[in-house]
């Protein structure tokens, strides 16, 4: 009578009804065999159900993890059809097909070829996923259709957060870096689950943190005005969240601007000209002075001479005379 009673619960409610009918007639243990009756036949009125054991998880990026989903059905597996899809966090409207059970079949998403597999089918939906990765993340729905159940399948939805340390910033600058000039600091990241904390810090003479803003989540930038001698120095760009911290850096050097520095060079040559242009007027003069009075001694000279002789003549003409 048992193997009887279960034949007729996996084909037909209608037959295991009736047999449970009888036999609670015509036997001593009739109550009992009416109470296992009614209980077998409002299985068979049991809709299909999926169950989530979980509703969120999180991974760290890099490791596998299980998404379970467990079903109940009271009709034969033979017609078992089982569909994963994921709607990642990026772009929700457009979900994916993950990986599908259908008549004993497996397909798997191409471009999860080798990292996703059930791990128990066809009693279990789970599945795994392997070497995950923040594109991986989103929401994910697990549908279960059994004929001849109730057409409606049974849908269970988990979140998967995939956790990941931030990648390796990249540094820039932009602007002038001559005296009095503008330079932007710049550092972007370009993913970390949960979102970095970006800042930028002046490392030398001492480390001192700068006022940082931020251009979006993953983005962060400094601007310096009016640069000094004093703004050079290496400058560090940090990423951090609780998986860990990256940097980069940049080293920034402020020049004198060319048009100062040729001003005072033309200062000082004019200067230095001016100085030799007098210094030679000044030798000019003294040697014109010195010249003129060297010119009139000699003037003076001669005319002491032409007199001198004049008058010895004069007196050797007068002693001729008075012989």
């Amino acid at each position: 009578m048992p193997r009887f009673f279960g034949h007729q619960f996996v084909h037909s409610r209608e037959r295991a009804a009736s047999v449970c009918f009888l036999s609670a007639m015509g036997s001593s243990g009739r109550w009992i065999l009416w109470t296992l009756c009614v209980c077998f036949t409002a299985l068979e009125n049991v809709a299909l159900r999926v169950t989530m054991r979980e509703s969120s998880l999180e991974v760290i990026q890099g490791d596998f993890v299980v998404l379970p989903c467990s079903f109940f059905t009271s009709s034969p597996l033979s017609r078992l059809n089982i569909i994963w899809t994921l709607a990642p966090f990026s772009s929700p409207e457009t979900p994916l097909q993950v990986i599908v059970y259908d008549h004993g079949q497996v397909i798997e998403d191409p471009s999860l070829i080798g990292r996703v597999g059930f791990t128990g089918i066809p009693w279990s939906a789970d599945i795994i996923l392997n070497d995950t990765r923040v594109s991986d993340a989103g929401i994910y729905r697990c549908m279960v259709n059994n004929p001849p159940d109730p057409a409606d399948p049974g849908i269970g939805e988990l979140v998967l957060s995939v956790l990941a340390p931030p990648s390796l910033p990249v540094c820039q600058w932009d602007g002038h870096t001559d005296m009095g000039g503008s330079v932007t600091l710049s550092c972007s990241v370009a993913e970390g689950v949960p979102i970095p904390e970006i800042r930028w810090d002046k490392l030398n003479p001492e480390e001192i943190s700068l006022p940082i803003n931020m251009q979006g989540d993953l983005s962060g930038s400094v601007q310096i005005v009016n640069v000094t001698s004093q703004t050079s120095g290496l400058y560090r760009c940090s990423a951090t969240n609780l998986l860990g911290t990256e940097n980069c850096y940049v080293n920034l050097s402020i020049y004198s601007t060319p048009g100062g520095s040729s001003g005072i060079l033309q200062g000082v040559l004019l200067t230095l000209s001016m100085s030799l242009v007098l210094l030679a007027l000044l030798v000019l003069m003294v040697w014109l002075h010195r010249t003129g009075q060297n010119g009139r001694w000699r003037e003076g000279k001669e005319e002491e001479d032409v007199c001198y002789n004049e008058i010895r003549y004069t007196a050797s003409l007068m002693k001729r005379s008075f012989v």
